[in-house]
């Protein structure tokens, strides 16, 4: 069915502004009709969330409209770069579901076109070797009301520059030596254009090309070129790069022979409530071991966020939910777990496991008696069919699910309060037991055996519903309550304090006694994700044993953070 003009309206409306963009460039022709993308990530550390809100507009949009997304590794400053870095990187793009097929590369497979591109600068008078210092060149810069001052070695001659260039190369000169800049505008507005740095001597093995080189290219000299060489049309990245457009621009007129030209556009970032998004402030937390490494489940790193449990549909659905804009904000955390609460809720099997276990005999039920009850692996989806799990005379409820003297309103277990067991039967406190330091360590009940869940009993109601697991039967778990990181919103904008002094130190809870259906047993894989009944949902961790089943919570079933910001 043809479109009507209305519903192009629409169409358009869902598109993002970027989008728009690339749609309206499509459909004017330009690069012949081409669509290249590329994510172009720097192999100095893990890749975050943020980074998979870039993966997903780079991967997605090329997707969206039948183009091609290219990987391109930015390895161009050896000393903090590792091939651990980059083995990670391609293995969290593959988990998000995106395949850069053999479009596979390096800012280093362009360094010879590089220097070549940077040689003919020189010749040009558009690049000089500049001896000063960082801290000399930085104050000459100027302000943004004011002109810079220009280098007293910006017209020496282009051979002494070459020489000199080839010399940086050589190893001849000690790093902070000597940098090459481009020649532009030291009055330029924008301070990016007051002669720029292009090369800095760095001596240190590159993972990739060794000790070949010894001056290696800045970002903003390399990325540009680099998506040329590559025939990107569509430069798409963050807003901080927007004041670098006119360098990027302004590079590739210097050299570019023809009408293709690749579009730089930007997005804002992303940044989450109770989260540090600095891969400085990351790597910091796992070189101090405040954190167990880059794949901790408290860290916003992708593998962090797959370890925890956190699905790639999960992940896309938030970065669906909070869009691209021109505009910077503040993301509430709660948003990124409404998405994986609401992914599991569909997905995820239902099974009872007990945390803080306390025993609970009845009475009255047969001894060595065991029932076998059918309990729904997934309410969501009938389809997930169901499982059995044992009933016997000796059971394990939540030490919270009894009170002595219980509040109003309490629809748990106290003495002649009646209660259902989840899948089972209708139970009667008839008292409880303490040990000598006044702890209960048992609660009594009797049990009406016409109240088997799914039989039609007496018409008689209950407030409260318990899960349990037999005594007799269940599985020893260990189980890792995960919380938030850090304790404030906005640890970021805390600029009196160290931002390591603002870590949740509630932000790990590790449970050793808990107990779990034998069902559990069965079927825990790691990786393998559950619904705990009344507790939340959780993940089998990669640390599980065939003797230790380890579990961590990916999130609870409610926002509970939410109601205390409220308070």
């Amino acid at each position: 069915m043809a479109l009507t003009e209305n519903s192009e309206d629409t169409e358009k409306k869902s598109l993002n502004f970027i989008e728009v963009a690339v749609d309206a460039d499509l459909k004017a022709g330009k690069n012949g009709g081409r669509l290249n993308t590329r994510f172009p990530p720097e192999p100095n550390g893990y890749l975050h969330i943020g980074h998979a809100k870039a993966i997903c507009m780079d991967f997605g949009i090329a997707e969206k409209f039948g183009g091609k997304c290219n990987l391109r590794f930015d390895d161009t400053n050896p000393v903090k770069e590792d091939v651990e870095y980059v083995d990670s990187i391609k293995e969290d793009i593959k988990w998000l579901g995106f395949d850069w097929e053999d479009r596979l590369y390096y800012a280093s497979d362009y360094f010879p076109k590089l220097w070549d591109l940077a040689i003919r600068f020189i010749k040009e008078g558009k690049a000089y070797v500049d001896e000063q210092s960082a801290e000399e060149i930085a104050r000459q810069k100027g302000t943004p009301t004011q002109p810079g001052l220009e280098s007293p070695f910006r017209n020496r001659s282009v051979e002494e520059n070459l020489d000199l260039f080839e010399r940086m190369n050589k190893g001849e000169f000690e790093e902070g030596s000597m940098v090459l800049r481009a020649k532009i505008d030291m009055a330029s507005p924008n301070m990016h254009m007051r002669d720029p740095i292009m090369y800095r001597i760095i001596k240190h093995p590159h993972h990739k090309t060794g000790t070949t080189w010894n001056a290696y290219p800045m970002y903003d000299f390399a990325h540009g070129q680099s998506d040329y060489f590559e025939g990107v049309t569509h430069s798409i990245c963050t807003l901080e790069f927007e004041v670098h457009r006119p360098l990027y621009d302004w590079f590739i007129d210097q050299f570019a022979g023809d009408d293709y030209r690749p579009r730089q556009m930007e997005f804002n970032r992303l940044n989450l409530t109770y989260t540090v998004m600095s891969k400085r402030k990351l790597l910091q937390l796992v070189q101090e071991k405040l954190v167990s490494g880059w794949d901790d489940p408290r860290m916003p790193t992708i593998c962090g966020l797959r370890r925890r449990g956190y699905t790639p549909k999960s992940i896309k659905n938030f970065i669906d939910r909070i869009g691209y804009t021109k505009y910077d904000g503040l993301i509430d955390v709660s948003l990124l777990e409404h998405s994986i609460r609401e992914d599991l809720n569909q997905t995820a099997t239902r099974v009872s496991t007990v945390l803080d276990p306390i025993k609970l005999i009845i009475t009255n039920y047969e001894e060595g008696k065991v029932e076998m009850l059918d309990a729904e692996n997934n309410p969501e989806d009938i389809s997930a069919g169901t499982h059995q799990i044992p009933f016997s005379r000796e059971l394990y409820i939540e030490r919270e699910d009894f009170m002595e003297n219980p509040p109003k309103k309490y629809f748990r277990l106290s003495v002649d309060k009646e209660v259902r067991l989840k899948n089972a039967y209708i139970v009667k406190c008839t008292g409880f037991k303490k040990d000598d330091n006044g702890n209960i360590t048992e609660v009594y009940c009797e049990y009406d055996p016409t109240t088997k869940s799914g039989m039609v009993n007496s018409g008689r109601k209950v407030k409260g519903t318990l899960h349990w697991v037999s005594a007799n039967h269940c599985v020893p778990v260990e189980v890792r309550l995960y919380d938030r990181l850090f304790c404030v919103e906005n640890p970021s904008e805390e600029k009196e304090k160290d931002f390591r002094e603002l870590l949740n130190p509630d932000s790990l809870r590790i449970l050793t006694d808990c107990k779990a259906e034998p069902y559990v047993a069965t079927v825990s894989k790691p990786g393998e994700r559950f619904q705990f009944q009344r507790t939340g949902y959780f993940c089998v961790d990669q640390d599980s044993t065939n003797d230790r089943i380890v579990f961590n919570r990916v999130v609870s079933l409610k926002d509970s953070w939410g109601k205390i910001k409220n308070k």
